[in-house]
């Protein structure tokens, strides 16, 4: 009997890699975790938080707000950053690791093109749609309305990064993370430059309530330019995660 438990059952071979592999799997491992903390509460701020909030009374808001809110917006604003620049972090090595062997093959290369592409027509994407937030005109931020502009905004972004960098030498990973992590930019700049800025007002306002003062006029219009911008990464974080399977999984660019 031993004998035969010892034919069928044998010791797992296990190897733990240390050096460079090892930091590029504990890089993912923070990127992958980071991510679902962050793209899970912006699920739940969407479909949960968002709606159920919008069912409570003034002063039921008054004690729920700052006692959540504050929490919550920490852990997604910080686990936002922590995804994005771990990510940026483990894309820069892909690109480096891309530069190296068309160097060995003798082809013309620009490392920094791609990276400098990256965050000039991410943040010049982020800047147009928040002047379109900030804007006057009312009409820009219907939903709808909104929601092409910013489709519009976005592809051409990614139009215009793929175009300028594919020269034969950068692999589908490099260029599918250049536009899923250049979707993450751009949300999480979403994340600080609007949403946590506009929250920040509402909390302080409702603690304010609380104390019985008065709620301000523009607390309506703050509270329009975050669920407008929260709304606008929800959507934007489909075809994020996508272009970020579609990495490792799915062909999307091939070299020329």
């Amino acid at each position: 009997m031993p004998f035969l438990l010892s034919a069928v059952i044998t010791s797992p071979q296990v190897e733990f890699l240390g050096g460079s592999v090892l930091v590029l799997m504990l890089l993912r491992w923070l990127h992958t975790t980071a991510g679902i903390f962050w793209v899970g509460l912006l699920y739940y701020f969407n479909l949960v938080s968002t709606p159920f909030l919008k069912e409570l009374d003034a002063a039921t808001k008054t004690i729920v707000v700052p006692k959540l809110m504050p929490r919550a917006l920490w852990w997604f604003r910080w686990s936002s950053v922590v995804t994005v620049l771990a990510g940026i972090a483990y894309w820069m090595h892909i690109v480096a690791t891309d530069v190296r062997f068309a160097v060995a093959a003798g082809l013309p290369v620009s490392g920094g093109r791609i990276s400098a592409s990256f965050f000039i027509l991410w943040t010049l994407a982020f800047a147009l749609e928040m002047g379109i937030l900030m804007s006057p005109a009312e009409i820009l931020k219907r939903g709808p309305v909104l929601g092409v502009l910013v489709a519009i905004i976005v592809f051409a972004a990614a139009y215009i990064f793929v175009g300028m960098n594919q020269h034969g030498w950068e692999t589908n990973r490099s260029l599918t993370i250049g536009v899923g992590g250049g979707l993450g930019w751009f949300m999480m700049m979403n994340v600080w430059g609007i949403i946590w800025r506009m929250h920040k007002k509402m909390i302080r306002w409702t603690e304010a309530l609380a104390r019985g003062e008065a709620m301000p006029p523009e607390f309506a219009k703050v509270a329009r330019l975050a669920f407008l911008t929260s709304r606008v990464n929800f959507w934007l974080s489909f075809p994020m995660l996508f272009f970020m399977g579609a990495a490792s999984h799915y062909v999307l660019f091939a070299s020329q």
